[in-house]
């Protein structure tokens, strides 16, 4: 296949039949209407998803809770004999467990990682997903290059579990092997989800969601 060719098919906007035929279900996200333009129907399961952000805290987290709730709780006979873990890599605050609760997160499914510096993030949170007993890993890295970002897709796969990382929107420019990248802004009425890449998907803007 000819360079040319693969950069045409590397590129997000472009459709392809197979991907789509051969789709997996994904993670409800909570939210019908992001939903319907994410492919599988929900959040892609074991793979990476990159959220990024002007800052934190105008959210990022409240878009995941609906899905991280459910894996949370939910067994499944295929992949665990009991709920996953929810772990989280050096976030940038102290988690509040009783708003994590009325969320319908189970607190006793959660682990808390505090990398000693930031080279230990993108280590820990590979080591977590690859481990196949977690649900989810969620990380705050400082760098994320194609390279690390290909690593972290391989360990999603590997213990089938779900990434998500949080990034800066400067991200945006830099390569990602993430099969979902989107922007997350917040508005008058509500937050603007912005799908830069979707894998077997199309580029779209969401409106007013959270």
């Amino acid at each position: 296949m000819s360079s040319s060719l693969d950069k045409l098919l590397a590129n997000p906007r472009v459709w392809r039949g197979r991907d789509q035929a051969g789709q997996q279900a994904g993670l409800a996200s909570g939210y019908p209407e992001l939903d319907r333009h994410l492919p599988g129907g929900g959040w892609p399961r074991e793979s990476l998803t990159e959220i990024l952000t002007e800052h934190y805290g105008i959210g990022e987290l409240r878009l995941l809770m609906p899905a991280l709730a459910r894996l949370s709780t939910e067994t499944s006979s295929q992949d665990f004999a009991e709920p996953g873990w929810i772990a989280w890599v050096a976030p940038p605050f102290q988690p509040y467990p009783p708003a994590l609760q009325q969320c319908g997160i189970d607190l006793s499914r959660m682990l808390i990682v505090r990398p000693r510096d930031a080279s230990e993030i993108l280590w820990s949170a590979e080591q977590a997903l690859s481990s196949g007993t977690c649900a989810a890993v969620l990380l705050w890295p400082s760098v994320l290059d194609d390279q690390a970002s290909r690593r972290l897709q391989l360990a999603a796969e590997k213990g089938r579990s779900w990434a998500i990382a949080f990034r800066p929107l400067a991200a945006r420019r830099q390569p990602s092997a993430a099969a979902l990248r989107l922007e997350l802004h917040p508005g008058d009425k509500g937050s603007r989800v912005h799908i830069l890449k979707s894998r077997g998907g199309r580029p779209a803007v969401v409106n007013n969601l959270i």
